[in-house]
């Protein structure tokens, strides 16, 4: 009697083991679902700008005013019988704010 209780008791020391340190543990499960967690994050960032790209694709697809947009944006392109103004700011210490003042001589 005494020897089966050894071999229960050894066997379940081994399962234990098994279960908390061996191939697909407690340790490796929750390691596997910190990765799930986080790779479900990167697919939403991931899905979220994958519908931009088809929401601007679509709009390229459709509609002209898109197409515009880019043109005057990326190729500097205007339309016949526009006029193009360029707005320079003046340097910052190249002109000074306060006007130029007379002085007398006594």
């Amino acid at each position: 009697m005494v020897v089966l209780l050894l071999v229960l008791a050894a066997l379940l020391a081994f399962l234990q083991w098994r279960l908390w340190f061996g191939h697909g543990g407690a340790g490796e499960v929750q390691e596997l679902s910190s990765q799930v967690e986080r790779q479900a994050r990167d697919n939403g960032g991931l899905r979220q700008r994958n519908d931009e790209v088809a929401a601007e694709v679509e709009d390229l697809k459709s509609g002209e005013a898109a197409v515009e947009e880019r043109a005057r944006s990326e190729l500097g392109m205007i339309k016949p019988g526009e006029t193009f103004y360029r707005v320079v700011e003046p340097a910052s210490g190249s002109t000074s704010a306060e006007p130029a003042t007379a002085e007398t001589a006594p």
